[in-house]
């Protein structure tokens, strides 16, 4: 497999940088290119040469941690509700700007719908419908449920600034994800 170079690496890294940084300070729809490339102090070209318009770097960008969640999610399946859910909170306060901004702005709600598809997705193929506590209840309104309960507090924690550290967090979504599942 060749190489990417690092320059082309260390540009995305910037525009990506600058795209969160300035939707922490503003709407996405007032956001320019130029706006990009002058914070990322890359050329427009650069930009234009790696993605499509500021719609597919945002696209891109969301994608990217989607992707991150499931190879955490491969990784942390084999693990105890709460130690799966430290892995996943770690990720997210390494993350926080990006969190933040997407949780938080009203020109990414594309990334909290993706983020409630991916978990109802990863829950589905976690639960056990043939717990007897499972038997009666239909396992997309369950995996939905959890998803919702995950995203909600998620976005809880990231919006007031995290005010448990993630080992917390961790075990106390993992005691309410056990009961429930």
């Amino acid at each position: 497999m060749a190489k990417i170079d690092r320059r082309i690496l260390k540009s995305q890294a910037a525009i990506k940088q600058a795209v969160i940084e300035l939707m922490s300070e503003k709407n996405f729809d007032a956001i320019t290119i130029q706006d990009i490339s002058d914070r990322a102090n890359v050329h427009r070209a650069t930009i234009y040469l790696h993605y499509t318009d500021k719609f597919d770097l945002l696209d891109k960008l969301i994608e990217e941690h989607i992707q991150n969640m499931k190879e955490i999610n491969q990784y942390a399946c084999d693990l105890e509700w709460d130690e799966a859910n430290q892995v996943y909170f770690e990720y997210f306060e390494r993350h926080y700007l990006f969190f933040s901004t997407m949780l938080a702005s009203k020109g990414a709600p594309a990334f909290r719908a993706r983020f409630l598809e991916f978990l109802v997705e990863e829950y589905q193929s976690e639960l056990n419908m043939d717990d007897s506590r499972n038997r009666e209840l239909d396992k997309t309104v369950m995996s939905s449920f959890m998803g919702s309960a995950f995203v909600g507090i998620v976005e809880w924690w990231i919006l007031n600034e995290m005010p448990h550290p993630p080992s917390v967090m961790a075990k106390q979504v993992g005691v309410l994800l056990e009961r429930i599942a």
